[in-house]
């Protein structure tokens, strides 16, 4: 476990596998934690090192108060890699992890070998739809999205066959700060990365979910085709969250791209 401070707060981050390894850096989605990675890192190949971090706003992380942008997200997470240590590292981003991933490439480039890029866009969701969700929750708490979410986290089968698990997760998004979701809800409705996505100049791997309801599999593919020389891999058997719903297959895909560019 370990406390990074940047940017005037403290980020909760936790790190397996060798120091010296090559540095893989987790981002996850709003309303999750790093934990959503557990089962997907003791899949992927020996040596890595791989950090799980929670984002402002979430999990252990600070919460400084709301609105925030992806601008502010992209600089913790260089402050994060900074603090580790480490001058670079590939980036695995999920969701809104993968809008930070895109802006930290805008604003610094340097600091990434590689992405990932999972169940995002340059562009997700409109504007309405986040001033939606963001009123939603002033007025009624996380619990007043909670199922709404679920449903868009996970595939039906997930729902059905797996209650208890399920109301893991549940539990995770309900007891996420207010005001940490808030902030990070203004910062995907104010994103567009598109111009981001179409100057990345590292190889990158952009996966999707097959029934994801959050960022549909065209929307993902579609960024795909803007990103020069992206491979796009679609989960069968996952909704917005694949690393929790079909951890090996995302384990297997990451590797296979660690292993062909030689991050691994």
């Amino acid at each position: 476990m370990a406390e990074v401070s940047t940017n005037g707060i403290r980020l909760h981050a936790n790190s397996s596998g060798p120091d010296n390894g090559p540095a893989v850096v987790f981002a996850n989605s709003i309303g999750t934690e790093g934990r959503i990675w557990d089962r997907v890192i003791p899949l992927l190949p020996a040596g890595v090192r791989a950090i799980q971090y929670d984002e402002r706003g979430q999990g252990r992380s600070d919460v400084p108060p709301a609105p925030y942008s992806i601008a502010d997200h992209a600089a913790d997470l260089s402050g994060l890699i900074a603090g580790l240590g480490l001058d670079s590292a590939v980036i695995v981003g999920l969701s809104i992890g993968g809008l930070i991933a895109q802006g930290l490439w805008a604003a610094e480039p340097a600091r990434i070998r590689g992405l990932v890029l999972m169940d995002t866009a340059s562009k997700i969701a409109t504007e309405e739809f986040w001033n939606a969700r963001i009123a939603a929750v002033e007025n009624g708490g996380m619990a007043a999205v909670a199922d709404a979410v679920m449903q868009r986290w996970f595939t039906p089968s997930f729902r059905a066959e797996q209650p208890a698990e399920l109301a893991v997760w549940r539990e995770m998004l309900v007891n996420s700060p207010p005001e940490g979701y808030i902030g990070s809800c203004v910062a995907i409705r104010d994103a567009n990365t598109e111009a981001a996505a179409r100057s990345i100049g590292v190889p990158t791997l952009v996966m999707c979910g097959a029934q994801d309801l959050a960022t549909p599999p065209e929307t993902v593919s579609a960024l795909a085709d803007i990103v020069p020389g992206a491979r796009f891999a679609m989960i069968d058997g996952a909704g917005h969250l694949p690393c929790i719903e079909t951890p090996a297959m995302v384990a297997l895909h990451i590797g296979g791209f660690l292993k062909e560019h030689g991050f691994a």
